[in-house]
């Protein structure tokens, strides 16, 4: 068995390598930068078909007729399905409320909303194929709007509603109502010396993710069939898929692929549905894979929102009350609207001290593009506007605007206007004195003995319209909160297995989780925390699939903690079922077995003290350790419906910026400069992971605040900009520099004391940036993104 008579110590080189804290490379790096990675549009089966959907091309209209005979008679097409040729009673789906038809019936809701499914043997011949089924719309009034959604007599988009969201609100066209009344905002008005008020638009911006949807459905000789595909949530793809293909869950099985980005947008389903139920009727696998076109609508945007805010402070500048009225835009059906009300709501007061709050969110049914989870999720839009508030509230009170911000700035144990409490490290004013003693970039030097600036450097770029004139230096601040984690009483939980082997004489873990690895870099993580508590060097992450309980959905900033607190308490079991085995096999041996704090350290078990008792591998020999384990962090619960309290909550994560711009106040052409953040993170478990998430969400961020919007009619309701032509994206030529400073201050509610990290950079980058832009112009900027009409009065 190997044990020796003298334990020996072990030494700083024995113990195990790729913990949690270090920089472990991710194990997917190298093939996705040399693009070798499979992504789920690779995949390929010998005999698959090819699926396409023929969308609409009106916002609202009655279905009249559709003719599906000239397609069908098509050379290579094996099936066309419409709704009529659904399977199962259920034909709806839905994250929160089931309003989403797999296939449009009887009148159509939105520009793109899927109406018929094509299989075909080449993905052109479906493409042809669609376009010859005929369809007769009779166009009906568009809703676009707040006032055309609630006004008398207005076209309802979901008649007959009837779920457990409309009692509180007052038109059947709100999805969703919060309202948060907290202290007495009448009596802290009538004491404000100062009051500023604003109106603001904040734009819908799309996920654009560089990997389309995509998936591959195999039927299988059970009756059942196996699905392949891009998600952020298998077992909530699980739930909704099921019943409408009429089959029970376990012959729906479902393993994730190579997933090319997700920011949200993942979250709803797109071709999981049709795929599968046109394999289950030709019989032979089918793929789909959307182009650019499609994508746009196939997935869901992020809210566009409307939002008054007024607040009112003493002369010295403490905030004495705050009011605000959030619209957010759902669009044609629910998706996540609820829970985003619910985040806008909470969280719009930002990360400061305000005993007043008189808030209402509400999200509407419209007839524009369907929107729901992105990066951000409601909070994105609330910081904008509090933030361009307190720019403006200190401008009022001739006050700095960073020490305004300070001088009201939450901390642990403040009130939230939900009445929750704080309960951790809130190290907002902190953050702030990090990010503003951070050096600025030198002041641009346009000429040089003699030479021209470098016009990349420039605002306008290689489009070589500047070579300095004109051109003014900005810099702005802003700081967010958001929550971490699902909210308002949702079961929040995780699963992991985590399995111990030997394996060619060493010690092996898997790890086996549902968690989608969308880039987040769970993967990486997974593998540290099996590690450091396992002591072994050599793990495997296992695919993940629904042949494992759910992990939840890689979103709300919740993976690292929640499948991490899994894979931690499952590795933990593990462990102990390990020393236990060697408890029996070697406690006559020395008493440490019995009586010291035992590790697992470097393949070897070792007490605390650092003595070495036996090799894993000689603890396990032939057996096999596994552990399946849920893990759920703190509950939470709803807010109230009329007043809004409640400790609706898990966590909360901080972020500030600060923005430094330069604008041709002639072209009103933008150049970010440098985007510099200070954000706290709990435990950076991988440092250099935390700093490109950092990075990430700040160049997101920045991407609405200049540049990213979808363009829908207002008219119409149809998009005008389906394209990455027409919708811009940030460039590495328009990335800024980005130096992060990461402040870890630990929740000791968490695992390790981490914190998400993923969505609150992008809070806080947005209102920097227009908060620099109007510092260098002078001009009251109120719109996301700003455009050079904005800045010139063209």
């Amino acid at each position: 068995m190997g044990v020796t008579g003298s334990p020996t110590n072990i030494n700083q080189g024995s113990r195990t390598k790729g913990g949690i804290g270090e920089s472990t490379l991710r194990p997917d790096g190298i093939l996705k930068v040399t693009g070798e990675f499979a992504y789920s549009s690779d995949m390929w089966h010998e005999d698959m078909l090819w699926g396409h959907t023929l969308r609409s091309t009106v916002a609202h209209a009655e279905i009249v007729s559709i003719d599906v005979s000239e397609a069908l008679a098509t050379s290579g097409v094996y099936a066309v399905l419409t709704y009529d040729d659904l399977p199962a009673a259920m034909k709806n789906y839905g994250l929160e409320i089931q309003d989403t038809p797999v296939l449009a019936h009887g009148r159509v809701r939105h520009h793109g909303e899927p109406v018929a499914l094509v299989a075909a043997d080449h993905p052109e011949t479906a493409r042809r194929a669609a376009a010859k089924i005929r369809i007769d719309y009779r166009e009906l009034p568009v809703v676009t709007d707040e006032a055309s959604a609630t006004a008398p007599g207005a076209p309802l988009i979901h008649e007959g509603r009837d779920d457990h969201h409309i009692g509180h609100v007052p038109h059947p066209n709100i999805v969703h109502r919060q309202p948060i009344v907290r202290g007495d905002v009448a009596e802290a008005e009538a004491r404000a010396d100062v009051i500023v008020k604003g109106d603001y638009y904040f734009g819908m911006q799309d996920q654009a993710f560089l990997g389309p949807e995509s998936g591959l459905a195999v039927p299988a000789e059970d009756g059942g069939v196996d699905l392949y595909v891009a998600t952020q949530w298998l077992h909530s793809d699980l739930r909704q898929i099921a019943p409408v293909l009429g089959l029970p869950e376990d012959k729906v099985r479902m393993t994730l692929s190579g997933v090319g980005g997700a920011f949200g947008g993942r979250e709803d389903l797109s071709m999981q549905i049709h795929a599968c139920l046109l394999a289950l009727r030709t019989g032979k696998p089918v793929k789909i894979v959307y182009n650019r076109f499609e994508s746009f609508f196939g997935h869901v945007h992020r809210h566009p929102a409307r939002l008054h805010y007024e607040h009112g402070a003493t002369r010295d500048g403490k905030l004495t009350h705050m009011k605000c009225r959030i619209v957010l835009d759902g669009g044609a059906y629910a998706s996540a609207s609820p829970a985003v009300v619910g985040n806008a709501s909470s969280l719009s007061a930002g990360p400061y001290v305000i005993d007043n709050v008189d808030i209402e969110a509400i999200a509407l049914y419209t007839n524009n593009p369907p929107c729901g989870a992105m990066r951000g999720f409601g909070a994105v839009q609330a910081c904008f506007a509090y933030e361009a508030q307190m720019d403006k509230l200190a401008a009022a009170l001739d006050m700095d605007p960073v020490e305004l911000r300070q001088l009201n700035a939450m901390e642990q144990g403040t009130l939230l206007p939900t009445g929750q409490q704080v309960d951790s490290p809130a190290p907002v004013a902190e953050l702030l004195r990090r990010v503003k003693a951070m050096p600025l970039p030198p002041e641009r030097q346009w000429e040089s003995a003699g030479e021209h600036a470098d016009v990349r450097a420039l605002p306008g770029g290689l489009s070589n319209t500047t070579h300095g004139e004109g051109v003014v230096r900005g810099v702005g601040y802003a700081v967010g909160i958001k929550n971490v984690g699902f909210s308002e009483g949702f079961d929040d939980y995780s699963t992991a297995r985590v399995r111990m082997e030997v394996i060619g004489g060493e010690p092996v873990a898997t790890v086996h989780t549902a968690m989608a690895e969308v880039g987040q870099g769970g993967v990486t993580v997974h593998a540290q925390i099996a590690r450091t508590e396992l002591g072994v060097s050599q793990v495997t992450i296992h695919p993940a699939d629904t042949k494992v309980g759910s992990a939840g959905s890689t979103s709300a900033s919740r993976q690292t903690y929640v499948t991490g607190g899994a894979v931690k308490n499952s590795c933990e079991a593990v462990r102990e079922q390990v020393l236990e085995l060697g408890r029996r096999k070697f406690g006559t041996y020395h008493p440490a077995w019995a009586t010291a704090e035992l590790l697992l350290e470097g393949g070897k078990v070792v007490t605390d003290g650092g003595e070495v008792l036996a090799g894993i591998a000689d603890v396990l020999e032939d057996e096999a350790v596994d552990v399946e384990l849920e893990w759920r962090h703190r509950p939470t619960e709803p807010f109230d419906l009329r007043t809004g309290q409640g400790n609706g909550h898990v966590q909360y994560s901080f972020a500030a910026h600060r923005a430094v711009v330069e604008v041709d106040t002639e072209l009103g052409l933008v150049k970010v400069i440098e985007l510099a953040c200070a954000q706290d993170v709990g435990k950076a478990l991988n440092p250099l992971s935390v700093v490109g998430q950092i990075q990430g969400g700040t160049i997101q961020g920045m991407g609405i605040a200049v540049m990213e919007e979808i363009i829908v009619d207002p008219v119409t309701a149809k998009v005008r900009n389906p394209s990455f032509t027409d919708y811009l994206l940030p460039t590495i030529l328009d990335t800024p520099t980005i130096p992060v400073d990461v402040l870890e201050l630990a929740d000791d509610h968490a695992p390790y004391g981490l914190r998400g990290i993923g969505e609150a950079p992008t809070l806080s980058s947005t209102p920097a940036v227009l908060a620099a832009i109007r510092n260098a112009t002078g001009l009251e900027l109120d719109r996301t993104p700003v455009r050079p009409e904005h800045l010139t009065g063209v």
